[in-house]
């Protein structure tokens, strides 16, 4: 089967599916494994992908994604050009669960993706804490955006033993000013800025911003940097990115 992924998360559902043979294309930020996609052809960025680069690629599937806005003109696009489709739009992290074992289905990776579903059940399993530790997390500084309701990262930190102060706003994602941020009160923030490499995070981008100097997780210097790889893309590493939550929510206290 010739497969072409659009969206991060997809290259890397599909890869730990053990099919990355199949893959004939993924878009420009696709960069993960690395020995795997550095040599594909790219489509070009995924929210402005070539519809006639996909096309010669003549793929017999093309899994997408709506999780971004702006992915929703791409797959307007690629129905028009009548392509073979199957989409992913994942807010929990049983939506991803519920992805992978489709993908796995489609690709006739079943066990492998049963093997995925399993770790996740397993780390979805663990008994929510106390005192669950409120934590920022920031998918990008100016303006902050930070997720809403309808995130992944609300149960991600859950299972780490925090919570998104935001949690409760219906929404994916959403700006926020400093005096509902000074209202949270975060014990930590997490710097995941989306489409940006971690070492290019800054925290004095944090601490200069007017009035967070009244944060404790300023002056705490409880700043920390997670790159979207572990907590932004809704696929096999967002384990990995619950262990780092947990990393740091284990060097804060509620009301540090």
């Amino acid at each position: 089967m010739r497969i072409v992924s659009h969206t991060c998360s997809n290259t890397e559902i599909v890869c730990a599916l053990g099919r990355a043979d199949w893959l004939v294309g993924v878009d420009d930020h696709s960069d993960f494994p690395d020995e795997v996609v550095s040599s594909l052809p790219r489509i070009g960025p995924d929210l402005d992908i070539d519809i006639e680069r996909v096309k010669a690629l003549r793929p017999d599937l093309v899994i997408t994604s709506l999780t971004v806005p702006g992915h929703e003109r791409c797959l307007k696009r690629l129905k028009a050009a009548g392509l073979p489709l199957v989409v992913t739009r994942p807010q929990s992290l049983a939506d991803v669960v519920d992805d992978i074992l489709k993908i796995g289905q489609l690709l006739d990776a079943r066990e492998a993706a049963a093997r995925l579903a399993a770790n996740f059940r397993r780390a979805m399993s663990a008994s929510p804490v106390a005192k669950p530790v409120p934590i920022l997390i920031e998918w990008w500084p100016k303006p902050v955006i930070v997720p809403g309701a309808r995130s992944w990262v609300n149960q991600m930190l859950a299972l780490a033993g925090g919570r998104n102060p935001w949690a409760a706003v219906d929404a994916e994602s959403l700006p926020v000013e400093t005096p509902s941020v000074l209202d949270a009160r975060p014990a930590a923030i997490v710097m995941s800025w989306c489409g940006v490499a971690e070492d290019k995070y800054r925290a004095h981008v944090v601490r200069r911003r007017q009035g967070w100097d009244q944060l404790s997780a300023v002056r705490n210097d409880r700043i920390f940097a997670v790159s979207e790889a572990w907590l932004g893309r809704p696929g096999p590493r967002l384990l990995e990115g619950i262990e780092r939550l947990r990393s740091i929510i284990g060097q804060v206290k509620p009301d540090d």
